[in-house]
C-alpha cells in the first residue's frame, strides 16, 4: 500500500526527527481512513497527511529562506508564531521543491494548523487527521475521536473550539483564519 511514496518517506526521514516522522505516517493513515469514509480521494489524503509536516523540524533560517525564495509575506500573527511557520513553508516546499502542483494538496498542507473559512473537504480531513492520529495523546483526544467517528462536522466544530480555547488559555494570538473557520462552523 502506498508504495509509490517511498521516495517521499525517505525524504521525510532525512528532514524530520523520528517522532515527527512517525507522526507523519500516523496522520497519513488517519487522513486515508477519513477520506475513504467521507468519499474523498484517499490517495490524495494519504499524500497530504504524509507531507503535512515536511518542514516542521526546519530551523528559522530555513523557513525564512523558503518564504523569501517564494515571496511569501507573513502577517504579524504568523511572524510571531513559530508553530505556524511549518504549514506555510511546508506547502511552498511541496509545491515548488517537490513539484506537487495539486492545489488541494497545497491547501491541505497550508491550513492543517490554522484551518480557514470555506475549507475544501481534503483540507478538513488533514486538519482533523492531524488532531486524531494514532500518536496523539492530549487530554481530549479520545473524546474527539469518538465525536469524529459519529459526525465528522461535529468533530470539526469540536477541534476548532478546542484550538480557540487552548490558545486563549495560553494567552496566545489566534490566527484570523482560525477565527473565521470557527465562526463558520459554529453558525
Amino acid at each position: 500500500m502506498h508504495g509509490e511514496y517511498i521516495e517521499y518517506k525517505q525524504l521525510l526521514k532525512e528532514r524530520l526527527n523520528d517522532k515527527r516522522y512517525y507522526h507523519s505516517l500516523c496522520v497519513a493513515d488517519a487522513a486515508y481512513d477519513l477520506a475513504k469514509k467521507l468519499g474523498c480521494d484517499s490517495e490524495k489524503a494519504y499524500l497530504s497527511g504524509l507531507l503535512h509536516d515536511i518542514t516542521k523540524n526546519s530551523d528559522k533560517e530555513t523557513h525564512f529562506e523558503i518564504f523569501e525564495k517564494h515571496r511569501i509575506k507573513l502577517n504579524e500573527i504568523e511572524l510571531n508564531a513559530e508553530k505556524l511557520w511549518h504549514a506555510i513553508s511546508g506547502s511552498a516546499f511541496v509545491k515548488y521543491e517537490l513539484g506537487i502542483t495539486d492545489d488541494e494538496i497545497f491547501d491541505a498542507i497550508r491550513y492543517h494548523t490554522t484551518a480557514k473559512e470555506n475549507m475544501p473537504l481534503l483540507t478538513q480531513i488533514v486538519y482533523i487527521a492531524d488532531f486524531i492520529s494514532a500518536d496523539r495523546d492530549f487530554d481530549d483526544v479520545e473524546i474527539l475521536r469518538g465525536i469524529v467517528n459519529k459526525s465528522f462536522s461535529d468533530g470539526l466544530k469540536y477541534a476548532l473550539a478546542y484550538t480557540v480555547k487552548d490558545l486563549v488559555d495560553r494567552e496566545l494570538a489566534i490566527h484570523l483564519d482560525t477565527v473565521a473557520a470557527y465562526n463558520e462552523y459554529i453558525r
